[in-house]
């Protein structure tokens, strides 16, 4: 459906993309996901013929909409995708009727079309019996339906959400992405959804791409192949809370943070251990267990009850971890509480060249 090819972008002497290549496949929702900065609505703009990108071609259903080594320049309006923006950008002195009419009138649609496009869009989106309302008159939620409608007569094939939910609250943002979900399931519409919400984009996306602040693409998968099989130490920390831990081997035994004291806590190579290298250990808050017989002791320093789960935070050394168990399991009848010392085993660690300084022997 759409396929990115090599392409560059520069603002003046500072590349933020470079050599990028992506194809989305027809009737998937996509995420891209990444920091501030990384270039994600550049390639926005570029899709949509609003930036020129100074190398590479990029294809809409196989039809080339951009190349400039072949002076290939189709405009935004003859790409036939819609835009759903971050602040709505519905206009204010328009009822929603005419908000979701203006592409097809932009257009020329033949009047009684367009009258059909809009009511179906209006319908989907679920605002039918809000034709005369101005948006003054609507929740954010609304004025983000009609920009979505709006959006739908534009193409109801290729929508390009960018950071859609951000000005929302929680519960609407909850709401929207299932609304988001289930039109696409009713009209198989492709979406790329440009966020920073890495949260949004698991539960919403078939697929994600994590892009690094440099503009390089880290991994391409679904949430449980990025969750589970992290590519590298950068997608495990944006993805998620994490622990980092700098490990060191003083030998064949195996330390937190120093290779002297009383916190071993391996006697044999932990699996995924990076021979050769300074290491540090990736966990995950879940993934550390409560366990009064492992020598690793830290002392409770913060108890926090998130309603489905605590929170913990668990100073070790010099250096604070947190610790995430859920309600079921503390049904167990044990209790934690701040100030007390506990043991912690870890579960599920992955292993990570240590960055320069990280790691004290």
């Amino acid at each position: 459906m759409v396929k990115y090819d090599n392409i560059t972008i520069r603002y003046g002497a500072h590349t933020v993309v470079e050599d990028f290549s992506l194809e989305i496949h027809k009737g998937e929702i996509l995420g891209i996901v990444g920091p501030s900065g990384c270039g994600k609505t550049s390639l926005v703009r570029a899709l949509g013929g609003f930036l020129n990108p100074v190398q590479g071609e990029i294809y809409i259903n196989g039809d080339l909409v951009y190349s400039k080594q072949k002076r290939v320049n189709r405009s935004p309006e003859s790409r036939h995708l819609g835009i759903v923006f971050q602040d709505y950008a519905v206009w204010p002195h328009l009822s929603v009727w005419d908000n979701v009419m203006y592409p097809l009138k932009k257009r020329r649609v033949p009047k009684e079309q367009a009258k059909e496009m809009v009511a179906h869009a209006l319908e989907q989106v679920q605002m039918k019996g809000y034709e005369k309302y101005m948006p003054s008159q609507l929740s954010g939620g609304q004025q983000q339906r009609v920009a979505i409608a709006r959006a739908l007569t534009c193409s109801n094939e290729l929508i390009i959400m960018d950071e859609p939910i951000t000005n929302l609250d929680a519960k609407l943002r909850e709401g929207m992405l299932d609304e988001i979900r289930m039109l696409q399931q009713r009209l198989h519409t492709t979406i790329i959804y440009i966020t920073h919400d890495q949260e949004a984009a698991l539960q919403l996306c078939d697929r994600v791409v994590i892009m690094e602040p440099n503009g390089k693409i880290s991994q391409i998968g679904t949430d449980e192949e990025i969750i589970e099989h992290p590519a590298n130490r950068f997608v495990f920390s944006f993805i998620g809370v994490s622990n980092f831990i700098p490990v060191v081997e003083k030998a064949g035994k195996y330390y937190l943070w120093k290779a002297e004291g009383a916190l071993c806590f391996a006697d044999k190579t932990p699996a995924g251990y990076l021979s050769g290298k300074q290491n540090v250990m990736g966990i995950r808050p879940m993934d550390i267990v409560f366990d009064d017989a492992s020598p690793v002791k830290g002392e409770i320093t913060q108890a926090v009850f998130l309603g489905s789960m605590y929170n913990f935070f668990v100073k070790v050394n010099d250096v604070e971890l947190r610790v995430q168990r859920s309600t079921l399991d503390s049904l167990d009848g044990r209790e934690y509480l701040e100030g007390e010392t506990v043991g912690l085993r870890f579960l599920n660690e992955k292993y990570y060249e240590a960055e320069e300084g990280e790691v004290s022997v």
